[in-house]
């Protein structure tokens, strides 16, 4: 043998070291350096005055806890669909593709506003973890499951079986 012996071992350990060294940067959020803002002065650019933020019909600002959990929800978009208004709001219950996500995500309610949410396929539950004390069954397609937001508040809920893949939910009651 000579000293420049190469086994499988020795390539796969330098294309593996290789491989985590040019994807190193490709992970996190580095962020591409813009703040948000459209001028030095850090507004939008808008002639009205405002700093461009929303009027509030995307459900209006999102709680941080609300985004904190739902950070790594299938079907967040990172707003809340606003609801005030209704007596009662239906939220799916299984939805998305492999059917590990609640339809909307995050809703805004009124005090008092029954919320109900409609299994559209089988082997979910729903559980609320901070805000409120509720849970139901792991059930199947076609059950329903409500609870009336008596306070205002923030309530953070999940699927008991599928919370660790992404099916969480949130519901901001004003």
């Amino acid at each position: 043998m000579t000293e420049f012996d190469i086994d499988r071992r020795k390539v796969l350990k330098a294309g593996g070291a290789a491989l985590m060294i040019a994807t190193a940067g490709c992970s996190g959020d580095g962020g591409d350096g813009d703040d948000g803002s459209d001028s030095e002065d850090g507004s939008d650019g808008s002639s009205d005055g405002s700093d461009g933020s929303s009027d509030g019909s995307d459900g209006g600002d999102v709680p941080s806890e609300v985004d904190d959990h739902l950070s790594n929800a299938n079907g967040y978009e990172g707003s809340v669909e606003d609801m005030t208004g209704q007596d009662s709001v239906t939220i799916e219950n299984g939805v998305n593709e492999p059917d590990y996500a609640f339809g909307p995500a995050a809703v805004r309610v009124d005090k008092g506003a029954e919320v109900t949410w409609e299994w559209v396929s089988a082997g979910h539950s729903v559980v609320a973890t901070d805000g409120a004390d509720f849970s139901s069954d792991i059930k199947n397609s076609g059950f329903t499951f409500s609870h009336t937001f008596e306070e205002s508040g923030v309530v953070l809920y999940e699927c008991g079986p599928h919370s660790t893949l992404g099916q969480l939910g949130a519901v901001v009651v004003e």
